[in-house]
């Protein structure tokens, strides 16, 4: 008896499992309602594991990024290949690709040149791209795939996909769909939207691991196409960080983002996109630094990039007048913020201005130049009345730019320092460690310290207590500071260098100053026991577990390898920045990580949109298999499956509570 007693009895449910229980009820509110989506949820475990792309240090190369994501980094073009091999020549591929990633530009020339045989292409294309649009949908639910379709087209589109010119019966509803698209004058936006639909389900997630602004002219452009883009998140670089502490008000970060945008003379995003007024910058610079030629201040133009003799000029008078102001300002956030440690990097304080040499590290360097008509050498930290009404004026421009807000806000909303996603462990730059591999401690406001996860994550809510309105005025004076040590602080976990040397650069000619010691970590980045001690302390379990960076980029014209730690930790950042191309002689790694592993790949500079239009071409890239996989992974192999299987153990609950009349179904 007491055996059928135990048997009979009902489960239980706490209180707070009730109140779960009755909401979960009101979107599933019958046994039928609860069973279907059991169902539902059982077989998306089943399909296979969606597409991830990894990018860094994109250094707004917008041109190179949405080729790029149009391509899914060669994914589109590897499909192709898989699905026509044998059945189309190579050219015929080649101009297939440029339609999916082009269609507009693309159907404008195929149009010219296609005179007579239009109507039989129309048709042929069709098939061609449904065929592709079919195979890059297999991996999703239907109900996935239809809310990413076109309205307009939302229908024939799904049609097309579950119905095959094969099946004899269906043959010729299939070749009447495509007849009737042509004959009422809807081919050529039903190519288009069919190909934006390959593009979109080509990639189920989106990763940026930092650094979309400086040195490349449309970081804005990128962040434009990121706001339209269905999936994404970015891991904060310190160029990022630099532009949030500018948009926050922090007058050092303002000072760094013009000073880099005049040493590329790129002003584009700054002028153009944010319209901040450089005018009395301008001006100022002209004033003031009228007779000097600032050689030390020319800026650099990358390829392609020509400026007249006058605006060269102009551009390095500015650029000196902002690089002072710069050093002035981080002395006195510096100063203010004894506890950072980096008095030292105060080397406005440590010139003789009659002899013109600097004292670092106890040692006396000759100037190139000394010329300072703004320093007082009493006090060299003070900017000057003039300095400070300027100052007023950039601050005023930087926060009251609507779409540079709007842009750090997306930034804001869709990152952080890191995240953790199927086993990997992305971040910009770098994990503090101490000497012997351990994580290393790193103070914060009040004093308090912490370590690796923990550092990470108050790193990130400081920075969002700088934009939140009911923060306390002191912490968020501090937040608003440390922007400047996110950007230049030796325990920073974005920087992570002895110093940042940009004094010396501009102003000494002994190049032993010019070098900045890397922190431990990218010391010891290739220890396989390092990697997985920092792996343990975020909490990455698995087998097939990786960090993944960006941030110093991988001198791949010197034999360097992305690949590190026997696989477990892999750089990405191979120079996308034209301004690397020189030194790392390659134009950036991006990672693809689908249901049979990691592909790494390796691609040469991008020449432009109209050539890859017009003659068919690519970015030339070299694929290397990361880790394949032993088996195809599934849903259920992912962060995604894990959320599944609790809201699939969450509604057997409701089902339950349905059937022993615990909760009572909706009429």
């Amino acid at each position: 008896m007491t055996n059928l007693k135990d048997k009979t009895m009902k489960k239980t449910f706490s209180e707070h499992d009730m109140h779960y229980l009755r909401l979960l009820s009101t979107s599933f509110p019958t046994v039928a309602a609860a069973a279907t989506e059991i169902i539902n949820l059982e077989a998306i475990l089943n399909l296979p594991k969606g597409t991830e792309h990894f990018l860094a240090d994109l250094h707004g190369e917008s041109a190179a990024f949405k080729h790029v994501i149009k391509n899914a980094s060669g994914n589109i073009r590897r499909k192709v290949s898989e699905l026509f091999a044998g059945d189309i020549r190579d050219k015929e591929r080649r101009e297939l690709c440029t339609l999916i990633y082009y269609p507009e530009e693309k159907l404008e020339l195929i149009k010219a040149a296609e005179t007579d045989d239009l109507d039989d292409w129309y048709h042929i294309t069709i098939h061609r791209l449904v065929a592709v649009c079919r195979d890059v949908s297999s991996k999703y639910t239907r109900s996935k795939v239809r809310k990413s379709l076109p309205q307009d087209f939302a229908y024939i589109i799904e049609e097309l996909l579950h119905e095959r010119s094969d099946d004899t019966d269906k043959a010729a509803y299939v070749s009447v769909i495509v007849d009737t698209i042509i004959s009422t004058g809807r081919a050529d936006d039903f190519i288009i939207a069919l190909c934006n639909v390959i593009q979109r389900l080509s990639i189920d997630q989106l990763h940026i691991l930092g650094d979309i602004y400086d040195r490349g002219p449309g970081a804005h452009i990128i962040l434009d196409t990121l706001k339209q883009y269905h999936s994404w998140d970015i891991q904060w670089g310190n160029h990022d960080m630099l532009w949030m502490g500018a948009g926050a008000g922090n007058n050092a970060c303002i000072c760094n983002v013009l000073r880099l945008s005049l040493r590329y003379a790129n002003l584009a995003t700054v002028e153009d996109a944010y319209g901040i007024n450089l005018v009395p910058l301008a001006t100022f610079a002209m004033e003031v630094y009228g007779d000097d030629p600032c050689e030390e201040f020319i800026p650099h133009l990358m390829a392609g990039n020509t400026m007249e003799e006058k605006y060269i000029k102009l551009t390095a008078q500015m650029h000196k007048a902002i690089s002072i102001i710069q050093f002035k300002k981080e002395a006195q956030i510096f100063k203010r913020r004894p506890e950072w440690e980096m008095s030292d990097r105060c080397l406005l304080d440590h010139i003789d201005y009659q002899r013109g040499v600097v004292v670092i590290d106890g040692k006396e360097y000759e100037m190139r130049s000394n010329n300072f008509p703004t320093i007082d050498p009493e006090n060299p930290c003070e900017l000057t009345p003039e300095e400070h009404q300027l100052m007023e004026r950039l601050h005023h421009s930087f926060r009251a730019s609507e779409k540079l807000q709007k842009h750090i806000k997306m930034i804001l909303s869709h990152g952080c320092m890191y995240t953790i996603c199927n086993q990997n462990l992305l971040f910009h730059a770098s994990c503090p460690l101490n000497a012997d591999g351990s994580l290393k401690e790193v103070e914060l406001y009040d004093g308090k310290r912490y370590s690796g996860k923990e550092l990470m994550h108050h790193i990130g809510m400081l920075v969002r207590a700088a934009f939140e309105s009911d923060t306390e005025k002191e912490l968020r004076l501090y937040a608003r500071d440390y922007f400047l040590y996110l950007w230049c602080g030796k325990n920073s976990p974005l920087f992570d260098k002895s110093k940042m040397a940009t004094f010396e650069r501009y102003f000494l000619t002994d190049e032993s100053t010019f070098k900045e010691e890397k922190g431990y970590y990218f010391q010891l980045r290739n220890s396989e026991e390092v990697v997985d001690r920092i792996l343990d302390a975020f909490g990455v379990k698995g087998d097939n577990r990786h960090i993944i960076n960006g941030h110093v980029p991988v001198h791949a014209s010197k034999g360097e390898n992305p690949i590190k730690a026997n696989g477990k930790l892999m750089v990405i950042d191979g120079g996308f920045s034209q301004a690397y191309h020189s030194t790392t002689g390659i134009a950036g790694y991006t990672l693809v990580y689908h249901s049979r592993g990691f592909q790494l790949v390796q691609h040469e500079p991008f020449t432009s949109a109209s050539e890859a239009i017009e003659k068919g071409t690519d970015i030339k890239s070299t694929t290397q298999l990361v880790e394949l996989s032993t088996h195809r992974m599934l849903v259920a192999d992912t962060d995604r499956g894990a959320e599944l299987r609790e809201q699939i153990e969450d509604l057997r609950q409701l089902l339950y509570a349905y059937r022993h009349g615990i909760i009572t179904e909706a009429k």
